[in-house]
């Protein structure tokens, strides 16, 4: 599990890099020492936990927490702080677990688990999703009768219209999502998460920020760093897969 640690001090980063580094299993991805930064590092690595501090300059960890926990597929989140006085404020975000430092080894083991079960509970659910996606588009492709066969954009040239079957991917930047197809990008007014609800039979997720066309996937393709991609039918585009998304997608495309 790729696990991003956010600590304003140098020191207990690296002292839980060491301790990460020795649970098989688990791998630090990425580091951030304020809030900010966490936030783009979680956009860009999609990690699945997230070992944060609570006192840090500018918005705390607290502030932080709430804002992963509103996140589309957030990442678990576990505290690890040198104050124990703000447990109860950290487990109304939802947070997996509350280390004190210094932090133990065995304690940060058990609550690493704990996430890693919850993980794959999430993880089955998908798998379950996935099945369901397929048969949905086997069995009834009709069910877009209710559902829009364009999406909307509005551009210099007013509004235009661009057919569902074009679409090749949507992804979400901050607070706007663009739609690949296949004349071109254009920025949307809708959300990711409207988009999934919507196209949820069509579309499948690759990573926090995107959502892919199923029936336009030909292939799972690693990059020589080893980050994984989707090819697409009919274009250059090559989105990113997040290391959370790689055995959900393989799942999906076994029973195409």
């Amino acid at each position: 599990m790729d696990i991003l640690i956010v600590d304003d001090e140098s020191l207990a980063r690296q002292r839980l890099v060491r301790m990460v580094e020795k649970i098989e299993g688990f791998c630090v991805i990425a580091e951030a020492d304020n809030a900010e930064d966490a936030l783009v590092a979680i956009t860009q690595h999609d990690p699945d936990i997230v070992l944060l501090d609570i006192r840090m300059p500018g918005r705390d960890g607290l502030s932080l927490a709430q804002d992963v926990a509103e996140l589309e597929d957030a990442p678990a989140v576990i505290f690890c702080t040198a104050f124990d006085q703000y447990a109860l404020d950290a487990f109304g975000t939802n947070a997996v677990g509350y280390l004190l430092k210094p932090v133990k080894a065995e304690q940060l083991l058990q609550v690493l688990e704990k996430a890693q079960k919850l993980n794959k509970i999430q993880r089955g659910a998908a798998q379950q999703n996935a099945a369901l996606r397929v048969a949905e588009q086997k069995t009834t492709q009709t069910k877009a009768e209710n559902q829009r066969t364009h999406i909307t954009a509005k551009t210099r040239r007013g509004v235009e219209l661009i057919p569902l079957d074009d679409v090749r991917y949507f992804l979400a930047d901050q607070k706007y999502v663009t739609v690949f197809h296949r004349n071109g990008e254009h920025l949307l007014d809708e959300t990711l998460k409207e988009l999934e609800e919507e196209f949820g039979a069509r579309f499948v997720r690759v990573h926090r920020n995107s959502l892919v066309s199923v029936k336009h996937i030909e292939a799972l393709e690693r990059t020589p760093q080893g980050q994984y991609q989707v090819r697409l039918a009919d274009t250059e585009l090559r989105p990113v897969i997040s290391r959370r998304h790689v055995s959900d997608l393989k799942e999906l495309l076994k029973m195409m």
